[in-house]
């Protein structure tokens, strides 16, 4: 089906082809479709990936290619080079191995820096829990299932679903309907059709009462709310639209009572906010926010009341003018650009919309009462029907929120979605925060050995967006660091501190070292600071066991004199350190160490990634240690 919606105001024209593709499991194969449709781009029969790029650059164009099709746009004069750049795209991908390896490894780079990101992991694991991993609005992408693609299953994926009788050709911009058809024919008129068989699934329920289901984030300052349920509500439904009023009332927009509750009232929150989306073959409510620790049931008492309101009592005069005055002006708004109305159209045929749809939209909006309001409240706000998912830090948020759930307790899942025992195993008898500390030290070589350790130099290098970063330190009794951070060669930062006070350098310009970080070297820089824990006056706690990774880990809570704290993980099994959490400026810092090698007698991590301080994880490998060999005094030497 082509759609065209003209628009001369500039010389612009843009070709989205939209493959409807019907809901599938993909079961040990998760990511098969997104890898295949970022792929389509990389390479054709007729050209290469870099002959791809620089056709598209040439003429000034974007293209972007998905699992569900290619969209790209040009000026007018270039439309008929883009038309068969996308041609080539659509019809002719090869798949190259090199570009999927490639691919394969920046989709490991984000599942691992999303394990980091609380609401990454709640939108994860609210899909899940809320359709059900058997459901394909469920399934959730793992570092295994991508492990588990191949470029045949990408193709296999291509094959099967990319068929001209599910798609749709919108064409928006600078064009008349005779040239979009002379060019929809030119461009896919060979396209050849196939079955597409639509399966079936059982339509995922709701829990059936309040469920509070948990997801431990170490270290974390701050929650993530998500109330969710699924919904039986499709698009173009008798309800849909007085649903929608609903939903925009409750928690749709910046006035909306949620918002005015937990933001503008309370103070818990930047923004919390509601949905409700219909779908052809399951809809979903989802309520959310991010909210601090200390607040997390209180918010929660808010979020339950605010759904318990809107099914309790009609909306006043007031609200409801308000709520339609937002409706309308967002409505007009979109009415501007000319991609909402193609979307509008492909919305009409996708979904067999009558032909006023959207024509009579307002009036529909108008229409809805204070009674509509309240019905659709009670049919789809259900807070004694859903689940209630925390993202946060357990030992600060998990025990005050049992009495949310009809059974009165709190069920713990991984960022996967699979359930796990919030107790955490039994640490054994005997086993204090000091142990482990000593244990650490004897794994590591043993403390005759690291009290004869001088001076450290390390080299460690990793890339970031394609730019080499270089890190190199310097370690020297008693207690003097000298840090430099260089990229492509230039140092950008250098870090000293000489024992007593300090200095932060940055593009040449030298600061003063913060009294409270000075402080902090001074308590625990020394090279292997776990050796001077106890003259330091720092306190150790042992929290608990957790699961990191494949590895059970003893959990220090460590306090410095400052009271300044961090939490170190310790392998059970091998003593060492492979997890450092802690938290600056409510922004929570993850460094995962491992590849511990031996230097003159001593282990050290030669891989460390950091992770929740950038926006994507920086993994850093030691190209060079040297243990007591002389390092300058002038390194450490303050300007």
């Amino acid at each position: 089906k082509v759609i065209v919606v003209e628009n001369h105001k500039l010389p612009r024209v843009s070709f989205s082809v939209f493959v409807d593709t019907p809901p599938f499991l993909e079961r040990d194969h998760v990511g098969a479709a997104s890898m295949a449709g970022e792929l389509l781009r990389a390479g054709t029969l007729n050209q290469t990936k870099s002959q791809i790029d620089e056709a598209v650059d040439f003429i000034g164009a974007s293209l972007n290619t998905s699992a569900n099709g290619v969209f790209g746009s040009c000026l007018t004069k270039h439309q008929d080079e883009l038309l068969n750049i996308m041609q080539d795209v659509l019809l002719n991908p090869t798949f190259p191995e090199e570009e999927f390896e490639k691919a394969k490894k920046r989709l490991i780079s984000n599942l691992v820096q999303e394990k980091e990101d609380a609401n990454a992991i709640a939108s994860k694991v609210g899909s899940a829990l809320r359709f059900g991993k058997d459901h394909p609005y469920g399934e959730i992408e793992t570092e295994e299932t991508i492990n588990n693609l191949s470029v045949d299953l990408c193709k296999a994926y291509y094959n099967f679903y990319f068929k001209p009788n599910i798609s749709y050709l919108t064409i928006v911009g600078d064009i008349t309907p005779e040239k979009a058809r002379a060019l929809a024919e030119s461009a896919f008129g060979d396209w050849e059709k196939g079955n597409v068989d639509k399966a079936n699934f059982p339509t995922p329920q709701k829990p059936g009462k309040p469920v509070v289901e948990f997801v431990n984030k170490n270290g974390a300052v701050q929650s993530v709310i998500n109330i969710s349920y699924p919904v039986e509500l499709k698009p173009g439904a008798p309800d849909a639209i007085k649903a929608s009023v609903a939903n925009t009332m409750f928690g749709g927009f910046f006035g909306s009572r949620l918002n005015s509750n937990l933001r503008e009232d309370k103070g818990y929150t930047y923004g919390a906010r509601a949905s409700l989306n219909a779908d052809p073959y399951v809809g979903s409510f989802v309520a959310s926010a991010s909210v601090r620790n200390e607040v997390t049931d209180s918010s929660l008492v808010e979020f339950l009341k605010e759904m318990e309101r809107m099914g309790a009592e009609e909306v006043s005069d007031e609200e409801i003018t308000l709520v339609k005055n937002v409706i309308t002006g967002n409505f007009a708004r979109g009415l501007e650009n000319p991609q909402t109305i193609a979307r509008f159209a492909r919305n009409t045929l996708r979904y067999n919309l009558p032909e006023d749809y959207y024509a009579t939209y307002l009036e529909k909006v108008a229409a809805v009462t204070k009674s509509d309001i309240l019905e659709m409240a009670k049919k789809y706000i259900t807070p004694n029907d859903c689940h209630i998912l925390v993202v946060g830090n357990k030992d600060e948020v998990a025990d005050k929120l049992a009495r949310f759930d009809a059974e009165g307790k709190v069920r713990f899942f991984d960022h996967e979605a699979n359930p796990i025992s919030g107790e955490g195993m039994k640490i054994p008898d005997g086993v204090t925060a000091e142990t482990v500390i000593q244990d650490y030290i004897a794994a590591v070589g043993g403390a005759e050995k690291l009290k004869n350790i001088r001076s450290v130099k390390q080299t460690m290098t990793a890339n970031m967006g394609g730019m080499g970063i270089a890190m190199t330190s310097y370690q020297a009794e008693p207690n003097k660091t000298c840090i430099e951070v260089a990229m492509n060669g230039q140092v950008m930062q250098k870090v000293v501190f000489d024992g007593e006070k300090g200095q932060i350098v940055a593009m040449g310009q030298a600061q003063p070292m913060p009294d409270d970080m000075a402080a902090e070297m001074k308590a625990a820089g020394q090279i292997v600071p776990e050796l001077f824990y106890a003259q330091n006056g720092v306190q150790l706690n042992l929290k608990g066991i957790e699961k990191i990774g494949d590895k059970n880990a003893y959990q220090v809570e460590i306090v410095l004199p400052t009271g300044k704290k961090r939490t170190d993980y310790f392998d059970m099994e091998t003593g060492l350190k492979i997890r450092q959490i802690k938290t600056e400026a409510g922004n929570t810092e993850t460094v995962d160490f491992g590849d511990y090698k031996e230097v003159v007698g001593v282990k050290f991590p030669f891989k460390q990634t950091i992770s929740g301080s950038m926006p994507m994880p920086l993994e850093l490998q030691v190209t060079d240690l040297k243990i007591n060999e002389d390092i300058p005094a002038d390194i450490f030497k303050l300007n």
